[in-house]
């Protein structure tokens, strides 16, 4: 960048010496000298511009590289409460095309930051020596030129602020129009999300439309500037040199270093316009590195300690999703867990079921009271030891992309082909896994798309018995398997985990009736604790579960 800067300098100086001391003279010798300089000077120019650009790029692009990255562990970082405050749609924004408008700007800025400024520096040095009187119009014109960028990027930066949002909601609409293709195509709702799309599209449009005003019009604001300063140096330079005051050479020179300070100004005030669009994405990144993660193990008591029992207690605990609502979500929950046991968890939809098994991993923390594993309160543990010792089947099944393989590593990352199979097999799963085209090393496609619900429950649960951990909860994770095949998974359970401790969600009575313990739950807290026929003689809610389901069963006979 200095070898460009100094090229810029000096080669209207060049020109000006062939100009007075060689076409005026008529001498031969001078111009080839000059012509030579220049030749030479265009080439260590060129060089250098090469090698700006180059480290200027690959700077910006490992800048955007290393930002990405630690804006993605953050995200890993999240608790349920984290990311609930971030849409889906924003935070892939802003990793993409945020972190890409970063980039941009950095670039643009490692390669301007020092030629811009020297250009107008030494610009405006050699036109002060070579006519000081004739530097007095960029005194008059200058000042307006600046006043004009500042209003042009003042109206830029919550223009573009508005796109990045814009943006997001583009994103939030394709990313759940796409996920959710076939719920789209069995309501034949084709046409409504065309609309949706149509009116997040022109939002957008009319967003960035807005924001590209600002660079529509400053560029001619500034070519008025530029194109107006020159005219009057011709005028008053070209009256200075007709009275013989200034020669010709010297006034070629002091035009041509006139438009380097008014193109270096150019150049910054693109700068500042990208500027202005880089701080509203870079606003918004900061927004995801700054955000508090409120559920760590900074002050964990036993980071070592590992899960090795299974013994789950719950000590009163309360718990609310907002911190300022007065509804608990879990009231006063007591209750607890022996190692190896099987416990059911039943109640109505909304009860709190999978809140209630979800602090056990802590995905979230109680707002009072305790929950301990293996006699130790879930906080004193690291987050990695305590989630190594639970495994989870979620409610909602999720797969990733990749081979069925690949998905069931998951539970093992160290596992056979041996354990694979023998696990997928205790799940129900291997059966059907053997039928596809190229058996465990299908491709399940993004989420599990080309599976059954069924399926993909029973893959999920092949992933969980591979793990072997010492607790498993399981939150309505056989509902869309038959109930001869639910019963071969809980036999399963009983053989493959008969050391671990079981926590089964269900809506089905007949799923937690062989359990050792059944929890029933009501609007937050247990309303009844005891085996299948203690529960049926003496507990409201388990009962109208029971005969509700028996009823429609006999109806169904």
């Amino acid at each position: 960048m200095i070898v460009e800067v100094v090229g810029e300098v000096v080669m209207p100086k060049f020109l000006a010496g062939i100009i007075d001391n060689g076409v005026q003279t008529r001498d031969i010798g001078q111009i080839i000298l000059m012509t030579v300089l220049m030749i030479l000077t265009a080439l260590l120019m060129m060089a250098g511009g090469v090698g700006g650009s180059y480290f200027g790029a690959k700077a910006s692009v490992n800048f955007a590289a290393d930002l990405r990255r630690d804006v993605y562990s953050k995200v890993q970082e999240f608790s349920f409460a984290n990311i609930d405050r971030f849409s889906t749609g924003s935070l892939v924004t802003r990793l993409t095309n945020d972190v890409t408008q970063l980039q941009n700007f950095t670039n643009m800025l490692l390669r301007m930051a020092l030629r811009a400024p020297g250009m107008l520096i030494g610009g405006l040095i050699m036109a002060i020596l070579l006519r000081p009187s004739l530097a007095l119009v960029l005194l008059v014109m200058l000042p307006l030129l600046l006043i004009c960028m500042t209003l042009f990027i003042r109206k830029g930066f919550p223009l573009f602020n508005k796109m990045q949002e814009k943006i997001d909601a583009l994103n939030s609409n394709v990313r759940e129009s796409v996920t959710n293709a076939r719920v789209i195509k069995s309501f034949v709702r084709e046409d409504f999300e065309k609309k949706k799309f149509a009116h997040s599209n022109a939002n957008l449009k009319q967003a960035g439309m807005n924001a590209m005003k600002v660079m529509i019009f400053l560029q001619p604001v500034m070519m008025f500037f530029m194109y107006t300063t020159t005219l009057l140096v011709v005028w008053f330079g070209g009256n200075t040199v007709i009275a013989g005051n200034m020669q010709l050479g010297d006034l070629t020179a002091f035009i041509t270093y006139i438009t380097q300070i008014l193109i270096s100004l150019m150049m910054v005030s693109m700068l500042f316009v990208m500027s202005s669009r880089a701080m509203a994405s870079s606003r918004r990144i900061r927004e995801v590195l700054d955000e508090k993660i409120d559920l760590n193990d900074d002050n964990a008591a036993n980071k070592e300690l590992q899960v090795s029992e299974g013994r789950v207690e719950f000590r009163h605990v309360d718990f609310r999703y907002y911190k300022n609502s007065e509804d608990k979500v879990l009231d006063d929950i007591t209750f607890t867990i022996e190692p190896g046991q099987t416990v059911g968890i039943i109640g109505s939809t909304g009860c709190g079921k999978s809140t209630l098994v979800s602090m056990i991993p802590r995905l979230y923390d109680v707002d009072a009271g305790e929950v301990l594993v293996d006699g130790v309160n879930v906080k004193d543990y690291s987050l990695f030891h305590l989630r190594e010792g639970v495994g989870m089947v979620l409610q909602k099944n999720v797969l990733f992309a990749g081979s069925v393989k690949e998905n069931l590593l998951w539970g093992d990352e160290n596992a056979t082909d041996e354990m694979i199979q023998n696990a997928a097999a205790h799940a129900q799963a291997d059966g059907f896994v053997k039928s596809f085209n190229k058996g465990y090393d299908y491709d399940l496609g993004q989420g599990g798309t080309n599976v059954s619900g069924g399926q993909k429950q029973r893959l999920c649960i092949a992933r969980a018995l591979l793990k072997k951990p010492k607790i498993l909860i399981l939150d309505d994770s056989t509902s869309a398997v038959d109930t001869a095949t639910e019963a071969r998974i809980r036999e399963a359970f009983r053989t493959e985990l008969k050391d671990s401790t079981k926590i089964i969600i269900a809506q089905r009575i007949s799923s937690v009736m062989d359990a050792d313990e059944i929890i029933v739950m009501n609007e937050g807290r247990i309303t009844g604790i005891g085996h299948h026929e203690e529960l049926l003689k003496s507990n409201k809610e388990y009962q109208e579960i029971y005969y509700s389901q028996m009823d429609k069963k006999e109806a169904t006979a």
